[in-house]
């Protein structure tokens, strides 16, 4: 199983521990915005999103309207956006909900 996301159509962003992003949608949801693989950095405690979803595509950060923090562990925590992983540890905030 491996730590990956999406963004669905309505804008929601959902984590899992899954073999194929599809896994993490409903019989009724759709996932136009990507997704790709996530990874808890413990030592500052944010959420970073990397890579892209060979099923669903690159994901459209700019889509998130509200995150399910439930695949996770249910906890809260600041999320930046990798752009260019592997080839730059660069972090860029992600700005939801707003």
């Amino acid at each position: 199983m491996y730590q990956k996301f999406i963004i669905t159509g309505d804008g929601e962003l959902k984590f899992g521990n899954v073999y194929h992003h599809r896994n993490l949608l409903q019989w009724d949801e759709t996932c136009p915005h990507g997704g790709g693989l996530w990874r808890v950095d413990e030592e500052r405690g944010i959420v970073v999103l990397y890579g892209r979803s060979f099923e669903f595509g690159a994901p459209s950060i700019e889509e998130i309207r509200y995150v399910d923090w439930d695949g996770i562990d249910g906890k809260e925590r600041l999320l930046f956006y990798q752009p260019h992983w592997p080839y730059d540890e660069a972090l860029v905030p992600v700005n939801w909900g707003y």
